[in-house]
């Protein structure tokens, strides 16, 4: 907890907000309505993606965000510089005095089930301050929100058996928006992610094995080395490449494959990881062709190792058609677990990853045990902002509204309470009163 507050501190200081903020904030102080006691809500208008809900996350960076809050020397300085220079210069002193001992949130729980134009959040505090806290709790509450509904769509489309790698770190908004993706889209009920920081930051189990890049990276069986390996319960290493030559052959004539069909650089790649990690191999074996080299190759370097007494993991396809791959890549498992009486190849997983997410839409046939999704989850895709907004409701106990010449942008005044019913068909029902009216 101190790490991630720490690191959420360093990522968003009160300097990261609008200027205005700050202008609106000097006016109230110079009228003297910096502490009048107000009310701001957070929520948004429309639920994400045409569906029928989001899920609320951020509140815990919220949190935090308030708990760092407090401006630097080097902070009042460089507003300064920027504000008007008949600022009084007594507000700037009073600028390194705050914080956010007097503000008090009322939110739902971090990963709730909520609707559009219902409260997420109630802010309250001395005007100038919660005024100030506007678009940095915006920050932290629209893209996780946003990013963990994502996920939680994925979810029920991939079912609950299936497990989901997020692996978006290199198409997502930045390094920030990629630790924020990694940490909502686990939340939002992905298994796994690829990113190692947000692994050690949030505890967030990681997965991953090779690349395309390292398949290619070999062209030749001359570039393996070393070729020999131990049994995994001891003893003298052996001719690893020869042992899977062997068992090549056979796959090859069990699967009705021609052996020159082969990429001899694949067969190095997937040799050289085995022997590097043998107890961890899940190799990519669309690199090539997948039924005339990258499964032949993964079934004779699986063999070799179940006949060493390893246990491999299975393949990740990640071009063509991915579920029909997916099938008869299991179709071939089995009919190697069969013949050769090796029953490790029944539990072998299969990850599919690129397209894959818009096949299970479809509820396409397929085999794959894990989805691996990037770009589509952590960029949102079809709709890249949430759309919270941050609107006073109350000050000094006094209720306020916006009215506007676009009816959607009025809000309800005063201070609410919430609550949620379910009809006779367990359909969710909201009730919003004014807190005057309890």
């Amino acid at each position: 907890y101190k790490g991630r507050s720490y690191s959420l501190g360093r990522r968003v200081p009160p300097l990261l907000t609008d200027l205005y903020q700050f202008t609106m904030a000097y006016a109230y102080w110079r009228a003297g309505r910096h502490n009048e006691p107000a009310v701001f809500e957070l929520f948004f208008r429309d639920n994400p993606f045409g569906g029928g809900f989001s899920l609320f996350a951020g509140l815990s960076d919220c949190l935090l965000f308030l708990l760092n809050f407090r401006f630097t020397s080097e902070d009042v300085e460089y507003l300064r510089s920027v504000l008007p220079v008949d600022t009084d210069p007594d507000f700037f002193t009073y600028l390194k005095g705050l914080d956010c001992s007097a503000v008090s949130i009322s939110a739902v729980a971090e990963g709730t089930v909520v609707f559009a134009r219902v409260p997420l959040m109630e802010v309250s505090g001395p005007l100038a301050v919660v005024q100030l806290l506007e678009t940095s709790l915006l920050c932290l509450v629209n893209y996780s929100s946003l990013v963990c509904t994502n996920a939680a769509r994925f979810r029920l489309a991939a079912g609950p058996e299936r497990r989901l790698l997020e692996m978006g770190l290199r198409r997502a908004q930045g390094p920030d928006g990629g630790l924020t993706a990694s940490r909502y889209t686990h939340i939002g009920g992905f298994d796994l992610t690829s990113n190692a920081l947000a692994g050690h930051l949030f505890g967030i189990p990681v997965a991953g094995t090779m690349a395309h890049s390292y398949v290619t990276s070999f062209s030749s069986l001359e570039e393996v080395w070393p070729q020999i390996l131990a049994p995994c319960g001891g003893g003298d290493p052996i001719d690893f490449m020869c042992l899977v030559k062997g068992w090549l052959g056979h796959v090859c004539q069990l699967l009705g494959a021609k052996p020159q069909g082969v990429r001899e650089g694949e067969l190095a790649a997937f040799l050289s990881y085995a022997i590097a990690y043998p107890r961890n191999f899940l190799p990519v074996i669309d690199s090539y062709s997948v039924g005339c080299s990258g499964l032949l190759c993964f079934c004779a370097v699986a063999l070799a190792l179940c006949e060493l007494k390893y246990q491999p993991l299975g393949v990740r396809l990640d071009s063509g058609d991915l579920c029909r791959q997916s099938v008869e890549v299991r179709h071939a498992f089995r009919e190697c677990s069969k013949r050769f009486s090796v029953p490790a190849f029944e539990s072998f997983i299969i990850v599919g990853t690129n397209s894959v997410c818009r096949s299970l839409y479809l509820c396409q046939d397929n085999e794959i045990d894990v989805v691996g999704v990037g770009t589509h989850l952590v960029t949102c895709t079809s709709q890249p902002s949430l759309g919270c907004v941050y609107k006073l409701v109350e000050v000094c106990g006094r209720p306020r509204m916006k009215l506007s010449e676009d009816p959607e942008k009025s809000t309800l005044p005063g201070r609410k309470a919430i609550y949620r019913l379910l009809d006779t068909e367990g359909q969710a029902l909201f009730l919003i009163l004014p807190t005057a009216a309890l």
